[in-house]
């Protein structure tokens, strides 16, 4: 739906790993903080649905193309780019959850 250049930095592995680790911090906020969930909840729509939605498995091997192909720069800013945008959307996206969900505690 949003290819990559086989050129250009890989935008859509990118975005799609931030938008689920944000995801991810709405869920777990819902589920330990807001919710009386199931304690298979978590693991199931954590690892089982975001695991799948997100493409870690596709961001080492993109890391890995970008440094094959002699753009260590670029490998190398991806990682670390990911790495910070994931766990900033987590953190951020838990502290908004945490204020919108504040008077619907269990």
């Amino acid at each position: 739906m949003w290819p990559d250049h086989a050129a250009g930095f890989p935008w859509a592995t990118f975005w799609t790993n931030v938008s689920g680790c944000a995801a991810m911090g709405v869920l777990m906020v819902l589920v330990t903080d807001v919710w009386a969930a199931h304690r298979l909840l978590r693991p199931f729509l954590g690892t089982g649905v975001l695991g799948g939605y997100t493409t870690f498995s596709t961001y080492a091997v993109d890391i890995r193309g970008l440094a094959g192909d002699g753009r260590p720069g670029p490998a190398l800013a991806y990682l670390a780019a990911t790495l910070c945008a994931a766990l900033a959307a987590v953190w951020l996206a838990s502290a908004a959850a945490r204020r919108v969900f504040a008077g619907r505690r269990r």
